[in-house]
C-alpha cells in the first residue's frame, strides 16, 4: 500500500537581516506575520537546546521570525550571527534545496513588485504551453539572494496530464 501523501508545513530561509526580510515577505509577497523577529541565544532553554541539536554547539545567537502564506505554508526566516553571503546562490548541481515556488495568477505584477523592492528577475517570463494554456513561470531572487520561482497556476494543473508532451 502506498503511503498517504503528507502536507507541506514550512520552509526555513537564512537571510542577512531578518527585519528587512520580514518587511519584504509581508509587504511585497503578502505573507502574514505570525511571529515578529525574536532573539534566540544558545542556552539551556527549550528553543536554545533545539537549536543546538540542529546547528551543533557554538551557534551563539540568531534572530527568527515566522510568516505564513495564504494557504497556511510557513516561512521561517533566520538571521544567524556571523552570516555570510554564498559565492554562488543558485548552485543547482549541489544536492539539497535550491528553490521554492510561489503561486500568483498575476505573476507579472508580483514580479514588478519584487524587482522594485530590490529583488532580481533571473529569466524572462515563460509559458509552459504557448497558444494552448496560459501557464507562466519565472525565476526570481528576493533582495537577499534567495532564489525562488513564481507560477501563474497550481502545481497540479501545470504538471498533470499532458505536461511536456
Amino acid at each position: 500500500m502506498a503511503p498517504t501523501p503528507r502536507t507541506f508545513s514550512h520552509i526555513g530561509l537564512s537571510v542577512p537581516d531578518v527585519d528587512k526580510a520580514v518587511n519584504f515577505y509581508a509587504e511585497v509577497m503578502g505573507f502574514y506575520v505570525l511571529m515578529a523577529p525574536s532573539d534566540v541565544v544558545e542556552d539551556d532553554s527549550a528553543i536554545g537546546m533545539m537549536c543546538t541539536d540542529v546547528f551543533g554547539p557554538g551557534w551563539s545567537k540568531l534572530r527568527i521570525a515566522h510568516l505564513s502564506t495564504a494557504d497556511g505554508i510557513g516561512i521561517e526566516l533566520f538571521e544567524f550571527a556571523g552570516n555570510e553571503k554564498p559565492e554562488e546562490n543558485f548552485n543547482y548541481r549541489r544536492h539539497g534545496t535550491f528553490h521554492f515556488a510561489i503561486q500568483d495568477p498575476n505573476l507579472e505584477s508580483l514580479l514588478e513588485k519584487i524587482v522594485a523592492a530590490g529583488g532580481k528577475q533571473r529569466m524572462p517570463v515563460r509559458e509552459y504551453f504557448p497558444q494552448e494554456k496560459p501557464y507562466r513561470m519565472v525565476y526570481v531572487e528576493d533582495p537577499f539572494g534567495v532564489v525562488f520561482e513564481l507560477y501563474s497556476h497550481s502545481y497540479e494543473l501545470t504538471y498533470s496530464a499532458g505536461a511536456y508532451s
